[in-house]
Order: structure tokens, then sequence, then C-alpha cells
């Protein structure tokens, strides 16, 4: 996460289950979601291992192989809950850009950009919310596919976390997923965001055929991310795990609504755990 980064959501509406975010006036901080994520880890007493790279996960006579450099681990049920953070996207273009290119994975903050060109690619909210904070310091370029769709003034995440709420559990009753509400709007209009919009500072400009034709020292891309899947990749077919006892949490919409959210993501998990547990004879409520 980058440091001026923020939810979209109020603290109220960005809980994981059991034990609620503390309280933040306003939509909390990067560093107010950090905290709260380390006190939910020391609370819980959950045992987290760091820093561990999974190199490869291997299926062998019922059992996962795991393996970590020159540690290895044998498991029965594995859960992967990876995220997508550490695999950004950048869409490939023709031509060169010779500044500096950027993701919203690593964007460090205003500091290294005040006074700069700074070219943006992407119309969703990590792209609205890093330009509207440059616009500010620097001469910013937003790049957007299609015209930006911004959510009504009084509607945030709420909203969405709702919406994605009624889908998961439409999904979970076996009825058909009623979808996203596309008449919604993308873009969560945050103070800064709704500041830099109506002062005429931010402005989406139609996308670039050829990195020649970037005219900035800084290309900053906010074009989302993949699942991070690297270590299971060859444990799955078509998006879905062909062995039992592995299990994919977290990823949004592939693996269902709202999953890679604070608040969503309870529903999948208590899921997850309860199929391993019964797996070895427990029981989970």
């Amino acid at each position: 996460m980058w440091p001026s980064l923020h939810l979209f959501s109020t603290s109220d509406f960005s809980n994981l289950p059991g034990w609620p975010m503390p309280k933040f006036d306003g939509f909390p901080t990067s560093s107010h979601v950090v905290d709260y994520l380390t006190e939910y880890e020391r609370r819980y007493e959950i045992p987290v291992s760091r820093s561990v790279s999974v190199d490869k996960v291997d299926f062998v006579n019922g059992a996962f192989h795991l393996q970590s450099g020159t540690r290895s681990w044998i498991a029965k049920n594995v859960v992967s809950a990876t995220g997508t953070w550490s695999a950004p996207f950048v869409p490939t273009f023709p031509g060169k850009f010779s500044g500096t290119h950027w993701h919203s994975s690593n964007y460090p903050g205003v500091h290294p950009f005040v006074g700069q060109r700074i070219a943006i690619v992407g119309g969703a909210n990590s792209g609205a919310q890093i330009a509207a904070e440059l616009s500010e310091v620097s001469e910013v370029t937003w790049f957007t596919r299609d015209k930006p769709r911004w959510m009504p003034d009084d509607v945030d995440g709420r909203e969405l976390f709702r919406r994605n709420r009624l889908r998961a559990l439409a999904i979970q009753r076996g009825e058909r997923d009623p979808g996203p509400d596309s008449e919604l709007g993308d873009i969560v209009m945050l103070p800064e965001v709704r500041r830099a919009r109506d002062s005429g500072k931010l402005f989406a400009t139609p996308m670039f055929g050829s990195l020649d034709e970037i005219r900035a020292d800084h290309l900053i891309w906010c074009t989302g991310f993949r699942p991070a899947i690297r270590p299971v990749r060859q444990l799955l077919k078509h998006g879905q795990p062909k062995v039992p006892g592995l299990y994919l949490v977290g990823y949004g919409d592939w693996t269902g609504p709202g999953s890679a959210t604070i608040t969503g993501v309870g529903l999948y998990a208590k899921r997850a755990a309860k199929e391993i547990a019964a797996s070895v004879g427990k029981v989970v409520k």
C-alpha cells in the first residue's frame, strides 16, 4: 500500500471477522489499516512465519509438498491466500518511454514527483487517487481508456460491499450471480478526488497508442494486478483446484464477489475453514 492510500469505505465497513477496526474519522489511511491487521494477528495469536517465499507446491500421494529454498513442509490441506499485490500488471504498448516507470504497487508518495511531468495510466480508483494527489504538486496527464465513471458524491465503498454481499449470498444459495451494479460507477469520490475533479485539476485524457507519444518524466501504471498464484498454478485447471484439499481465498471475483476486500473475505475464509476442519474431524462454528 502506498503511504497516502485511503480505503474507500469507513472503518465500520472494513472489518475482519470477530474484531472491528478501530474508529477512524473519515476514510482509513494505509497506516491505520496496517496497525489494525498487526493487532488482529496479535489478538488471535496467529502463528505467522516471516519472511517465507514459497517456490512450489506439489501434490504427491494425497499430500501437499511445499518448497521454500532449502525448507520444506508436508500438509493435508493448503490455502492459497497470496492476493495480487506481488503480481502487478503492466500492459504492453509499442514504442519506448525514456523516463522512469512505476506501478501503483511501488508508488512511494509525492516526494519524488514534485515539479515533474507525470503520466498516469488507469481509470479506476488507484489511478484517480494518485492523479488527484500528484495534481497538487506536479503536471499530471491522466490517461484512461474510457471516460471516468464517477460514483455519486454521496455514495462510497459501503454500497459496493453491500452489492458484493448480495452477490455472494445469491451464489451461496445456488442462485445466479446478479453481477455488479454497472450503473453505479467505478471511482469512489474520496474528498481529495472530489476536490481535484471539481477544481479542474483532475480530468482524463484519451489513451495513447504508443509509448513514444508520452511527454513526461515519470510514467505510473495504475493498471491493476493478477492473482499471485505461481506456486500452485500447476495444481489448477481452468482457474480451479484440480486436487482435493487446495483452497483459493481472496482473489476477487474469480474466487467470489468481494473476496479481495477486508470486509468481504470472511465469508470465503470461513467456508474454507469449515471444509478443512471437517477433513480432519474437527468443527468450525
